[in-house]
């Protein structure tokens, strides 16, 4: 009895397992979460990949859309000429996954947006899943915020754009601030100077980036 409960109990652990890949994912993907890709594309694009080919199809924007990078628990899509997607399966503490999403787009300064989900695509509140950087953190720790220079600075940079990144081989998340891109070389050169030079870094831990 104990053999048939083991065995039984393999079996489902190996089904969830092969349903949590992550190109399996990506072609189950609801078609309003990609409306470029119908799912035979998106199978045909991850065929093509893994058979060594360039991966790149007309999407029904009528542009076209590559898959640059697979794993089993990571993809990255030029989705659009202007936009990008990346999905990463981040393990919770109960041996499942989520999945994490970020979309960029460039227009023409990249940035992005953070969405996760189930693995059965059913959307989830990223609230205590990670907290969105703002733009204080990336002033350098030392600036007189008072000082005209600095004030001069933040009237420039009003507005806020970010880039969020996965990475395909750890669970870090990384936020590079790209307002400054915005700006005309003189005053982006001026305002660097206020700035870190380091986008801020998360780290999956425990059910959470940190």
């Amino acid at each position: 009895m104990k053999r048939m409960l083991f065995s039984l109990m393999f079996v489902c652990f190996a089904v969830s397992s092969m349903a949590q890949r992550m190109d399996e994912l990506f072609i189950k993907m609801p078609s309003d979460i990609i409306i470029q890709l119908e799912e035979a594309w998106r199978k045909d694009l991850v065929d093509l990949y893994k058979s060594g080919k360039t991966a790149t199809l007309e999407n029904t924007m009528q542009g076209r859309s590559g898959l640059l990078e697979l794993t089993d628990n990571y993809l990255l899509l030029q989705s659009s000429e202007r936009s990008m997607m990346e999905l990463k399966l981040l393990p919770l503490v109960n041996h499942t996954n989520i999945i994490c999403m970020i979309t960029t787009v460039s227009a023409p300064v990249a940035d992005s947006r953070v969405y996760f989900y189930t693995t059965d695509w059913n959307p989830i509140s990223s609230e205590g899943l990670y907290t969105p950087v703002t733009a204080d953190w990336y002033w350098k720790e030392d600036v007189d915020h008072s000082s005209i220079a600095c004030l001069d600075a933040k009237a420039m940079l009003d507005i806020f754009l970010v880039k969020y990144s996965l990475s395909a081989e750890n669970f870090s998340l990384t936020a590079e601030y790209t307002t400054p891109m915005y700006l005309d070389d003189d005053s982006r050169e001026k305002v660097t100077l206020l700035l870190k030079d380091i986008p801020k870094r998360y780290e999956w831990k425990s059910g959470r980036f940190e």
